[in-house]
């Protein structure tokens, strides 16, 4: 779905005005209303699979109510009646044809292929809701108890559909209870996060993309020097695209009254692995903490079991963003890392000097780990990596440069720029959104028309579709 269609953009204001209307006049009219719209949200993306919505997510409300009536043993068949349902469907959309045709087909050696199997966008996203709420309710973590209506606006929330951020109950139902019009701070809150997600996405990861989709999908084409570029530009490139998708999904539920968590908090300035996922994807990463590496024990059962439990974890969380032995390795990658990370600094006790030389060695050596791992994400294959790292390494020349530069000075300035906007202090951030945030409104309307037209004219021919909506 392009969120830069003029037909897109005049149905969400369509939808915003008549949900305003609505609200005021009855919640449950309202929750109908949204619901609604959230069933041709996914029509949109999904076809006539969008009824396996609606349908598996009356299944699961029938089974959580059933499991929150019982105790002991038949409490707990119900909950992994509930896990299993939810994941093996996941599993089915998403694994099936890569287990029968990557992994069985090379152990027998047989080119025997699966009929590919249409994954329905953001199912892995719906999934990891319905199973947070299941768990919290087995454990009596949420006990507020939810009607129908109420749970299918939850597991469908329009903004959260197609790549989250992965929001619990205990966030957004208490919000859908109490039924509070957004307030004008919420309102402009979700302007400028709308703006900000428009910017990043559409503007610069969009144009980003271009060159970079080139080089990963024929480095042996470009020189090391590009290589080298397309190296340090794809960090940017998923990062602006998945946080300005955050931000557009926040912004537009802070101006329909729900606050959401952040799900970015500047990621690439952190100065440790283990810190980079407390700032990186933090509605997934705390997920993944919550519902496997703390069910496994997490740090309770020894020192060689936590670094297996995150190495577990993180094999997992690779495996979640797609059937492929790339995304196993990338999340390999990540579990080694933060593996080695814990052991020089909780059981050797080393770590660098908490200064400006040892926090700049923390930081470089954090994000070129990071930037290495984000290559297997993207490439298609390990040859495409060797390629590239190959010609990295026997072609890397700095007289490339200003022919570079030349021949791509606006890449160039949004790298750079973005790359620079690492050190942008946080409270910066805060300072600069709050100065928006009083501005009058007519300075504000006119900078989102500027911001939408801007948008329109650098995505209109070369539009990519939502990263994280893969997965």
């Amino acid at each position: 779905m392009n969120f830069t269609d003029f037909y897109m953009q005049l149905t969400l204001v369509a939808f915003l005005v008549i949900f305003a209307v609505v609200r005021r006049h009855s919640r449950v009219a309202m929750m109908m209303y949204v619901l609604a719209f959230n069933l041709y949200f996914a029509y949109r993306l999904n076809g006539m699979q969008m009824w396996l919505l609606p349908l598996t997510a009356c299944l699961n409300y029938a089974l959580v109510q059933e499991m929150s009536l019982r105790e002991g043993r038949a409490r707990r068949l119900l909950l992994w009646a509930v896990v299993a349902a939810d994941i093996g469907a996941l599993a089915y959309f998403k694994y099936t044809t890569f287990i029968f045709d990557d992994v069985i087909g090379k152990m027998i050696g047989s080119n025997f292929s699966l009929h590919s199997v249409v994954m329905p966008v953001g199912v892995s996203f719906y999934t990891f809701q319905a199973v947070s709420y299941a768990v919290d309710v087995y454990r009596r973590r949420f006990t507020m108890e939810v009607r129908l209506l109420e749970y299918l606006f939850y597991l469908t929330f329009f903004p959260l559909l197609l790549a989250g951020p992965i929001t619990r109950a205990c966030n957004l139902l208490p919000q859908l209870r109490r039924n509070s019009p957004a307030s004008g701070r919420m309102v402009w809150t979700g302007l400028w996060l709308l703006m900000l997600g428009m910017l990043k996405k559409f503007v610069v990861a969009d144009y980003i993309a271009q060159f970079n989709n080139w080089v990963f999908d024929a480095p042996q084409s470009f020189s090391g020097f590009e290589n080298m570029a397309a190296f340090l530009g794809y960090p940017v490139q998923i990062y602006l695209d998945f946080s300005g998708y955050s931000d557009m999904s926040i912004g537009v539920a802070a101006m329909l009254g729900f606050m959401l968590p952040d799900n970015f908090r500047f990621p690439y300035r952190s100065l440790s692995l283990t810190e980079f996922w407390r700032r990186w994807h933090i509605s997934l990463s705390t997920w993944f903490r919550d519902y496997l590496y703390i069910p496994l024990g997490g740090n309770r059962k020894g020192t060689l079991r936590m670094y297996l439990n995150n190495f577990v974890t993180m094999l997992v969380a690779g495996l979640w963003h797609g059937a492929s032995w790339m995304f196993v390795i990338w999340g390999a990658l990540h579990g080694i890392g933060l593996a080695i990370h814990k052991f020089f600094s909780r059981q050797l006790g080393l770590r660098l000097p908490n200064n400006v030389a040892g926090n700049a060695l923390s930081w470089l050596l954090t994000y070129a780990y990071v930037c290495v791992a984000w290559t297997f994400f993207r490439a298609t294959d390990v040859g495409c990596v060797v390629t590239m790292y190959a010609r990295i390494a026997t072609d890397l020349s700095m007289d490339y440069l200003v022919p570079f530069v030349c021949a791509r000075p606006v890449w160039t300035l949004l790298v750079a720029v973005s790359m620079l906007t690492y050190l942008v202090p946080e409270r910066q951030y805060t300072r600069m959104q709050m100065r928006f945030i009083c501005l009058p409104w007519a300075v504000k309307f006119v900078s989102f028309l500027v911001l939408a037209q801007l948008a329109v004219q650098m995505s209109s021919e070369n539009v990519q579709p939502f990263i994280y909506a893969n997965f």
